[in-house]
């Protein structure tokens, strides 16, 4: 804990009936209606997300919150502030101040710190005394969407079996048993975010440096515009910033870690040594070599990961990533004696295989880095600043590194939207789709794989195929695609 981040006040406990009520009475208290839930959970991979206005809403958030504080009170050994964060979209001030208002119906003190990356929120939740944090985000999604994200007071996305816990409390499938008495208070404290910015240099401080680097940052419109840029110019470096402003319409489109192609133009253009982009709340990264080349989180975890088993940094040279991860990576690893252990697709599924293994590095080839040497949690800034940090060690241009590390299979990922939210999850009992997997992987043999799965955080079916000829891949990917088109689509 860091003694000098401290609560502003404490929580008095009372009955258990006054918390029943509260929870019973808490739409009405503050005249609004919770729309019907859906059948389906609402947690995903990646929290709670969906469309503003029709999912996500503030009868919604107000319920969220009040339900969080009461789960996170429970399993508290003492009670502490819930650290509380947003992206720059334009429904985040409201979704963050409905959350405030359970948090506080709740009798929980909340910590607010305004824009700020999702890392942040589980950095300083991490360090502090709170119980807990939440950032509000959707992520890489667009501006219409939005997302709650909950953190466990060890910074650590918050468990399944308390995310069901919340939801059982929204379906009203339980009453609160934790003691409140009153209602908390709400505190704007934005200048927490500058421990957060001195935690990512501490680790670059001694005597390691970024001057005479050029590095150019797509900051998509979100939650790193404020701090990204200083950071890098105060660790030396030269900066050169795209999508800077805090844009709640902008967020992401066209821009960001889905959309290289600006960043890549504007390398090339500057001659910058390297570009990073970030998703809309920066909690992850995908970089840009000094020719305008893509890097993605495979080339990352490949190059991070020699640079860590070099200095011995890596417990059994382990590094976890998801079934997404690219063959190529996968061999190239195991060839210098690495070990490489597949999850499910998301960052809480990398991180549970990380603390059980004891893996020090992991992530996804969509650029959630999680690195435990230095930050709880995945963490953009902090991995660009790594790998900036390895560029300039090295002293060879990073396209150099690149090129001596592996070759990626080719490799399609096609993602087929699918608003129908039950005929998307359940799109594993659809015969004909599974027919034409079962038949791709037959005539595909060893010298491929198929990945197809319901996304957890978008209304899409992603389609993604990986064979040692780009022939083979475009042939199974739009066979694949058509077929989940036909009979999933509405």
């Amino acid at each position: 804990m860091v003694s000098s981040i401290t609560r502003t006040s404490g929580i008095v406990g009372g009955s258990a009936s006054e918390a029943e009520g509260l929870g019973k009475g808490i739409e009405s208290s503050f005249g609004l209606n919770l729309m019907p839930l859906p059948a389906n959970p609402l947690f995903g991979t990646d929290g709670i997300r969906g469309r503003v206005g029709e999912l996500l809403s503030a009868p919604l958030a107000l319920q969220v919150g009040f339900w969080t504080g009461i789960v996170l009170r429970n399993y508290a050994t003492q009670v502490g502030p819930v650290i509380l964060g947003q992206d720059s979209r334009n429904s985040s001030d409201m979704l963050a101040m409905a959350l405030s208002a359970g948090l506080t119906a709740a009798g929980l003190e909340v910590w607010y710190l305004g824009l700020c990356p999702t890392p942040c929120i589980a950095y300083l939740t991490s360090i502090t005394d709170a119980i807990g944090g939440v950032m509000i985000s959707a992520s890489h999604n667009p501006p219409e969407d939005n997302g709650i994200k909950i953190f466990s007071a060890n910074g650590g996305k918050l468990p399944q079996i308390l995310q069901a816990e919340i939801e059982a409390g929204l379906r009203g499938k339980i009453s609160p048993i934790a003691k409140v008495s009153n209602c908390g208070r709400h505190y704007s404290r934005f200048e927490l975010v500058g421990h957060y910015s001195e935690a990512l240099k501490k680790p670059l401080n001694n005597g390691l440096n970024l001057q005479g680097m050029k590095i150019a940052l797509d900051l998509a419109w979100g939650a790193a515009v404020g701090l990204a840029p200083s950071v890098f110019t105060e660790m030396g470096a030269e900066v050169i910033c795209l999508h800077n402003e805090a844009d709640g319409d902008r967020i992401n489109v066209n821009c960001g870690s889905t959309h290289l192609d600006i960043l890549a133009a504007t390398v090339q253009e500057h001659n910058a040594d390297i570009g990073f982009a970030f998703d809309g709340d920066a909690d992850r990264v995908l970089a840009v070599d000094n020719t305008g080349r893509q890097v993605n989180g495979d080339y990352i975890l490949y190059l991070w990961g020699c640079h860590l088993q070099q200095n011995q940094q890596l417990p059994d040279n382990l590094i976890v990533s998801t079934v997404m991860a690219n063959l190529g990576f996968e061999k190239a690893w195991q060839q210098i004696g690495g070990n490489l252990i597949r999850t499910a697709v998301g960052d809480q599924y990398v991180q549970a295989e990380m603390l059980r293994t004891g893996g020090m590095l992991g992530g996804e080839q969509s650029g959630h880095i999680l690195c435990r040497h230095y930050a709880v949690t995945g963490d953009g800034l902090l991995t660009a600043l790594h790998i900036a940090a390895l560029v300039k060690q090295a002293g060879v241009p990073l396209n150099e590194l690149v090129d001596q590390s592996f070759q990626t299979y080719p490799q399609l990922l096609r993602n087929v939207r699918v608003v129908d939210r039950d005929r998307r999850l359940g799109w594993q009992d659809c015969q004909p789709v599974q027919q034409a997997i079962a038949l791709a992987e037959a005539a595909m043999g060893d010298s491929g794989r198929i990945l197809v799965r319901a996304s957890g955080t978008e209304p899409v079916i992603r389609v993604m195929v990986e064979a040692a000829n780009a022939e083979l891949t475009n042939y199974w990917t739009n066979e694949l695609v058509s077929q989940v088109q036909q009979h999933l689509m509405d």
